[in-house]
């Protein structure tokens, strides 16, 4: 198979071409060649698809799949379906959860409301950005499209820090402020999880929308951070708290706590997808313990927290000492 991807040296973009390589598929990768290194053997074609004649590196060229990250404007990603619809048999677009409307609502499917978009806008938030980039790469390719609205992804190689944070907190030892309940369903996908199955769905010519994420009930805080005390054999004590309390002193879910989301909060929905469309279309995902194992071993290797592919640093991640002593002391004069 001949793959091309839209990025490749970033997150999901790495991670798809990692395992396009492991398959013996050929591989080209186009970006502006600013970030990153790809495989041995990996064809690197350059370009920068904002600007005029950006897309001229994909002329000559034929693919059986295409698999594009982009996040920017969604003009930019018609052009570029556009660009390549006479020379690739499928194109894959990764989207987002965040399309939709109602970030709270549990359950949502690929029918649920999505953001109103425009498929030519240069601007927007992020939901906009995916949702209108969405309605750009389907006006374009129709039924040759499949549109990947991953979740939270989590594995080897990510740029945000969600799991490495807890890694590193948990490997500091001590008693560590854990979000209760210890049951609390988190949905997530391991990135490599995520890759294998565009790469099948895409070889395949499956197209439609399908949340791209596990189960609801794949795992829980408590076996995510089990988990992460258990693969960093540290002296870290678990500290179970209700979230009313952590709630009360101001710390935030998702950003202090990373993938933390309790019950009752706004986006809560997106931890809560339904997945049967994308189940039945053969996803599926790998124990959390063996996503947990194999991000430490990664971030033992790496060190530290890459930088985000052609994207601005993201504010910092993770509940700072001071404040989570401060919590942790709060509950113990209680």
């Amino acid at each position: 198979m001949r793959l091309l991807v839209l990025g490749g040296t970033g997150f999901v973009g790495g991670a798809t071409v990692t395992e396009a390589v492991r398959r013996g598929w050929s591989v080209t990768v186009f970006n502006r060649g600013l970030h990153g290194t790809v495989p041995s053997g990996v064809h690197r074609l350059r370009g920068d698809r904002t600007a005029p004649d950006g897309l001229a590196a994909l002329a000559d060229g034929e693919w059986d799949v295409a698999v594009d990250t982009w996040d920017g404007a969604p003009r930019a990603a018609g052009d570029a379906a556009r660009a390549l619809a006479g020379a690739i048999g499928h194109y894959v677009y990764v989207s987002s959860g965040s399309v939709y409307t109602d970030h709270g609502a549990a359950g949502l499917t690929e029918d649920s409301p999505v953001v109103d978009a425009d498929p030519d806008s240069v601007d927007g938030d992020y939901p906009q950005l995916k949702a209108g980039a969405e309605r750009a790469v389907r006006h374009v390719l129709g039924g040759r499209a499949l549109v990947a609205r991953a979740g939270l992804i989590i594995g080897p190689g990510e740029d945000i820090g969600r799991l490495p944070w807890w890694l590193r907190r948990v490997e500091r030892g001590g008693d560590v402020l854990a979000p209760g309940p210890a049951d609390l369903p988190v949905q997530y996908i391991d990135v490599r999880d995520l890759a294998r199955w565009m790469l099948d769905a895409g070889a395949r010519r499956v197209s439609g929308m399908f949340n791209a994420v596990g189960r609801p009930t794949q795992t829980t805080m408590g076996e995510l951070l089990d988990a992460c005390v258990a693969t960093t054999g540290a002296e870290a004590r678990l500290r179970w708290t209700d979230p009313a309390s952590i709630l009360a002193a101001g710390v935030q879910p998702w950003s202090d706590l990373p993938i933390w989301l309790p019950r009752g909060h706004p986006y809560r929905g997106l931890l809560e997808q339904d997945v049967s469309r994308a189940l039945a279309a053969g996803l599926t995902c790998r124990p959390v313990a063996e996503t947990v194992e194999d991000t430490w071993r990664w971030l033992r290797e790496v060190g530290a927290v890459p930088s985000r592919a052609g994207r601005p640093q993201r504010s910092s991640i993770g509940l700072a000492p001071a404040r989570e002593a401060a919590v942790l002391a709060t509950q113990e004069n209680r």
